[in-house]
């Protein structure tokens, strides 16, 4: 099993790569998995190519996707090997899934930096098993436009600010932000929150989710 992430000069990359190691060091002997942190200028889509890695996080980051200068590499690796090649992208990396296929990625009413929410999910792909109503951290300022969802795109959680028991993911409306989403054909799955912070609930089993599915 080989893991890559592509790290958008994020300070929680560290954490993502922790968490990975820790979870397929319990499912995979030491010499059959390898998990490549590679930043999103340092290889381009050939060096990808040749690692063949079996999934791909793209992590969380500063600025826009829409901008190469912060997003690197990453678009290119999403319209080439995501048709394939599992990829989960965190926070910069799930807007850039839905951006990459012409979804609007706009500024949040408030800024969550360093905030948490609640979250409703499908209870389905990575949010398999995840309780309803976990509180989970978020760092951001930009969010994926509603309206501008491309049809190709399922929404797969959102949050709310309040701890709500009678809110179920059927509940979903327009004044909801999208927490996820995922590609109706591809294995392509995005989360805006940040599930490897420490102070998001069921952060890990969700990342385990990805990597052993």
């Amino acid at each position: 099993m080989k893991i890559l992430i592509l790290d958008n000069y994020d300070s929680f990359t560290f954490n993502l790569y922790q968490y990975c190691g820790e979870i397929l060091s319990k499912h995979y002997s030491k010499d059959k998995h390898q998990i490549l942190v590679k930043r999103n200028d340092e290889v381009d889509i050939k060096d990808i190519k040749k690692i063949k890695p079996n999934k791909i996080i793209i992590s969380p980051g500063p600025g826009s996707p829409e901008n190469s200068e912060y997003f690197g590499v990453c678009k290119e690796t999403i319209l080439q090997l995501g048709v394939k090649t599992p990829i989960l992208g965190i926070c910069l990396g799930m807007q850039g899934i839905v951006s990459s296929f012409g979804g609007k990625i706009v500024k949040a009413k408030i800024p969550m930096h360093g905030k948490t929410s609640f979250l409703f999910h499908d209870n389905q792909n990575i949010h398999k098993n995840i309780p309803q109503c976990i509180e989970i951290m978020r760092y951001h300022s930009l969010i994926v436009e509603q309206n501008s969802l491309p049809n190709c795109f399922e929404i797969t959680a959102f949050c709310t600010e309040n701890e709500t028991p009678t809110v179920t993911f059927q509940s979903f409306n327009k004044t909801h932000e999208i927490m996820g989403v995922k590609h109706v054909e591809y294995p392509l799955f995005g989360i805006q929150y940040h599930p490897e912070s420490f102070a998001s609930e069921g952060g890990k089993e969700i990342i385990s989710n990805f990597l052993l599915s």
